[in-house]
């Protein structure tokens, strides 16, 4: 019996899809966030499921509270009307809350959907009329106000919960968080009940909303299959540890409207009953904050995105440098050593003696400083892990396991592992699914293909758009280049839409110059090659600075690295606009240096960087130059700086 390619598909809330299914699967019983939930905790009811800072303690609940908090909540949202398959917004920050709410959500009926907190109005009331939000759960004063602005157009909504702060105006229809846990209480287990039983595998439970570089959000539908067989499948590659000899302790910290830090910080460790501790805020944004989180709890691993492991890496260097010369000395030659040994481990039989004093000295010591020395995995998940970045980590000793997903598949789709580790690749397909590279050139990159459970049911409401997603056969393409070696491991090399045409028609993949001009210039943050059928390439740069913690606009101000970069080089620039409009000769030399250097790699004079630029602002998601994930929006920064692209050219 064959299978229409469209049922594995929906584009409607209601609808239902075709799993795909693998024979050679251990795990062939679709689950239901409810099933996954419950089962855990049942089997470790006592084991803590989460933590949150309170004051100068954490403040833990074990996961038989965490699943009765959660019935709670979904008993309050039946009271305030929440229908079958209509959306409960969740407006805010990371927090306790957001968790209790995210599962409550499901729980009920309804359908999660997990909202970036900076959106303006006009996308939340997008999101709520796309979504037929019934309940708006937002985190503070700030973000209701921009349900206010809207709540005329929206004809869904039936009721508004702010979970945090005190309520400044009361409105009808308007609930604290402690008046909107206490409503459920006429609502009986038995109607909670019908409507976890109600729900199937193969349905809607969330919808995550993918920022494009033009239009309205796309509504990306994820089922509870794509959640609960994801989370077994990554299981099945990557070695976590289990209760009750080896319960793990993770950090939440990574925006959750993102669906792999769902994967990792809410769904994996419900389904191994790990204990998460979930940081405040700012961790994203203040690396301080991170650190201080990372030291309390000490995770057992650990899922960074690039930023953050480049966060992590500037702290290093800084700290290297207001170091002694004599611990400067001993930290370089302690590198040295690392990084022979990660890239040649079978070169000796044995552990040589100077790996293992150079572990005692400085590895176990910057473990400890990160507060990852109980860590025994390093996960990195996004794109643009840069080599030079990998190769950093390795020299302490730290191999940074890189995976590779998107929204469309659930979060990851292949994983690296310590033990099946290819460096600078990023792992192989999960257990139970496959990737596939169409029409490769001679050099073996072409356009990505996968396939497999993790795979979404659609975009709602959008079907020309789901269809030209999938192929006859149901595999999706991605819109990523990349290789697929004899292995099986996937090496990326950019988008479809990054790769630059010259005017001879030659293709141009812009992501590893890019990388390289990171390394080559350690003060430039961002990089964007342009060039499109033009003689030759051009450079648009970016330094390294700080940040407003607040709004998470760029100041002027270089960072400390950068600040001591120039100060190493005798310049004087503490600003950016020090250095803009080649006000700094030394600055530009060390520049058009690092750019030459890259030149000399090619013969191709359309493969050169003849012309660059400094901008006088730096990147950023509030700017709108990055994504939520921190992906730089090219098409958006192309329409920016479209004046600048084009004198590169007259």
């Amino acid at each position: 019996m064959s299978t229409n390619p469209m049922d594995f598909c929906t584009s409607q809330l209601d609808g239902e899809v075709i799993l795909r299914r693998n024979k050679k699967e251990k795990f062939e019983d679709p689950l239901t966030i409810h099933e996954l939930m419950i089962e855990t905790a049942t089997k470790f009811p006592d084991l803590i499921a989460l933590g949150t800072r309170k004051q100068n303690d954490w403040e833990t609940v074990t996961y038989i509270e965490y699943y009765e908090l959660c019935r709670k909540a979904a008993k309050s949202l039946l009271k305030l009307g929440l229908e079958r398959f209509h959306g409960v917004g969740i407006l805010g920050e990371s927090c306790f809350e957001w968790f209790i709410i995210n599962i409550a959500s499901i729980f009920a009926g309804g359908i999660s959907v997990a909202i970036y907190p900076k959106n303006s109005f006009q996308v939340c009331r997008f999101i709520a009329e796309n979504s037929r939000a019934n309940i708006f759960m937002v985190e503070d004063d700030w973000q209701l106000q921009k349900i206010f602005k809207v709540q005329s157009h929206l004809t869904h909504l039936k009721a508004i919960v702010q979970y945090k702060d005190k309520i400044t105006k009361k409105s009808p229809n308007i609930y604290s968080w402690d008046e909107f846990i206490d409503l459920g209480v006429t609502i009986s287990d038995e109607i909670l009940d019908r409507s976890i039983d109600a729900q199937k595998p193969n349905q809607c439970c969330m919808l995550i909303y993918t920022m494009g570089t033009t239009g309205s959000p796309k509504a990306v539908m994820i089922s509870h299959d794509n959640i609960t067989w994801t989370v077994r499948a990554v299981l099945q590659s990557l070695p976590f540890t289990h209760p009750p000899d080896n319960p793990e302790i993770l950090v939440s910290y990574l925006p959750l409207f993102l669906i792999p830090a769902q994967i990792f910080e809410v769904w994996l460790p419900i389904s191994i009953a790990a204990s998460v501790f979930i940081a405040e805020p700012e961790a994203m944004k203040v690396q301080e904050s991170l650190l201080k989180i990372l030291r309390q709890v000490r995770p057992t691993s650990f899922c960074g995105i690039p930023e953050v492991w480049q966060g992590l890496q500037e702290k290093l260097n800084t700290d290297q440098m207001a170091s002694t010369i004599l611990k400067r000395n001993i930290f370089i030659w302690a590198k040295k050593v690392g990084l022979r040994r990660s890239l040649n481990p079978d070169a000796d039989a044995h552990v040589p003696v100077s790996f293992r004093v150079a572990k005692k000295l400085i590895f176990d010591k910057v473990r400890r400083n990160l507060g990852l020395d109980r860590c025994l995995q390093f996960l990195s998940s996004g794109a643009g892990l840069s080599r030079e970045i990998q190769e950093f980590y390795l020299s302490f000793d730290i191999p940074l396991l890189q995976m590779y997903g998107l929204t469309e598949c659930t979060g990851p789709h292949t994983v690296s592992t310590e033990k099946d580790l290819k460096l600078f690749s990023c792992g192989k397909a999960i257990m139970g699914s496959k990737s596939m590279v169409r029409r490769p050139d001679k050099e073996g990159i072409g356009e990505i293909y996968l396939w497999g459970r993790h795979l979404f049911m659609g975009y709602l409401n959008n079907e020309y758009k789901t269809k030209k997603t999938f192929d006859p056969k149901g595999w999706l393409h991605t819109g990523d280049m990349g290789i697929l070696d004899e292995e099986g491991y996937l090496h990326i090399t950019g988008r479809t839409e990054e790769i630059i045409i010259t005017y001879q028609g030659e293709k141009i993949f812009p992501v590893p110059i890019e990388d390289m001009l990171k390394e080559n210039i350690p003060i430039i943050h961002y990089a964007m090659i342009v060039g499109n059928q033009a003689k030759f390439l051009s450079a648009l740069l970016t330094l390294k600075c700080e940040y407003d913690q607040d709004t998470g606009e760029p100041h002027s101000i270089l960072t400390k690295e950068a600040t001591k970069f120039c100060q190493k080089h005798n310049s004087k620039a503490v600003k950016v606009t020090d250095i803009t409009n080649n006000q700094d000769p030394i600055i530009d030399a060390i520049i058009q240096k690092g750019i030459n250097a890259i030149n000399e790699k090619t013969d191709f004079e359309s493969h050169k960087i003849l012309k660059w630029k400094v901008l006088e602002k730096d990147f950023s998601v509030a700017g709108g130059e990055l994504g939520p994930s921190m992906k730089m929006r090219r098409s958006h920064i192309i329409r920016l700086y479209q004046m600048t692209i084009a004198g590169f050219y007259i």
